[in-house]
């Protein structure tokens, strides 16, 4: 493990380039408030971050140290910004004040507006397709957009699933327990779009729990629920490597691995965590190196399949390879 101190800093995201494995790009709760960032996938020394104070920077490592361009669009926070990985021209914005904004780094003003008319603390775009974008928000809800519908429709809004309802049918082996029913709508902090199984998303937030769903059924609920974590779920990311693994950080400072139970021989032998309710998902082991609240994870898109940074309110950034937490949770 490799360890790296930001003292006087609080690690708020963190991110690996997708040009080099040994780039890291940290957002600190500095004075500006830096709440996200996301490297370009066009310029390899270029990224954008989240600011407190509603804009949108840009900076180039390779000039001096301040933005080489900023855009204000928002009116609150902006709490999460994302790259378009299919495209590679546009990416999005999402705030506190009720809206998602996509913008081209070459363009001063937002090409769409989409309302959610909620706090809206996560928004990506789809790895699979460059008109797809979701969005989790204080509502409880997972919102789909597709740019490809006409805006007069509903703002290109085409899917909105509570993500506190109980599943419906859930794929249990004979014996396991029952689904947990659902539980009273609190806000959702995070998502991420599944790299394989592309109407996968997982989603996370206050009440503690993961769940997994397909976008194919958003009426049965969620396929695949998590619970495990003793506080708010801060950030989520599936693996770049493997279909069925995702990683997430916690409040109560751990950084955990799982298992959706989607893939065919996922481990089972005594080291592994009890399965968890509502299906096949199981912890396969934590991180608890951290010694305040864990808030940024990424994995590393290059090299071994397990490597993957973590950043935390302990102004540390923590570089560990997650097989070597196997087994113990």
């Amino acid at each position: 493990m490799l360890e790296f101190r930001t003292q006087g800093y609080q690690g708020y995201s963190v991110k690996y380039s997708p040009f080099f494995d040994s780039r890291l790009a940290v957002a600190f709760d500095t004075q500006d408030a830096l709440y996200d960032v996301a490297w370009s996938e066009l310029h390899e020394n270029q990224l954008v971050v989240a600011c407190g104070d509603g804009s949108i920077k840009l900076f180039d490592i390779g000039l001096d140290k301040f933005p080489v361009q900023n855009w204000q669009g928002h009116s609150r926070e902006v709490f999460a910004v994302h790259w378009n990985l299919v495209s590679k021209d546009t990416f999005c914005s999402s705030s506190w004040d009720g809206t998602i904004k996509i913008w081209n780094p070459n363009r001063p003003q937002p090409q769409y507006t989409l309302p959610t008319h909620t706090c809206t603390y996560s928004a990506s775009f789809s790895p699979h397709s460059p008109s797809l974008l979701s969005a989790v928000s204080s509502d409880s809800n997972l919102r789909l957009y597709d740019l490809r519908v006409p805006a007069s429709a509903s703002n290109h809004l085409v899917l909105s699933i509570p993500i506190h309802q109980s599943p419906q049918n859930p794929n249990r082996l004979a014996g396991t327990p029952p689904p947990p029913p659902a539980l009273p709508p609190s806000e959702a902090l995070t998502h991420d779009w599944n790299k394989y199984r592309e109407q996968v998303v997982a989603a996370a937030g206050v009440d503690r729990v993961i769940r997994t769903f397909d976008l194919r059924s958003p009426g049965q609920g969620p396929v695949g629920v998590l619970p495990g974590h003793g506080y708010a779920v801060r950030r989520v990311a599936w693996s770049p490597h493997l279909s069925d693994v995702l990683l997430s950080a916690s409040y109560d400072m751990t950084v955990r691995v799982w298992s959706d139970g989607s893939a065919m021989g996922v481990q089972q032998g005594p080291g592994m965590a009890k399965e968890m309710s509502g299906g096949l998902g199981r912890e396969l082991g934590r991180m608890e190196r951290h010694t305040e609240f864990a808030v940024g994870i990424d994995w590393c898109l290059f090299g071994a399949e397990g490597w993957c940074a973590s950043c935390g309110w302990d102004e540390r950034v923590l570089v560990w390879d997650v097989r070597g937490v196997m087994g113990q949770g």
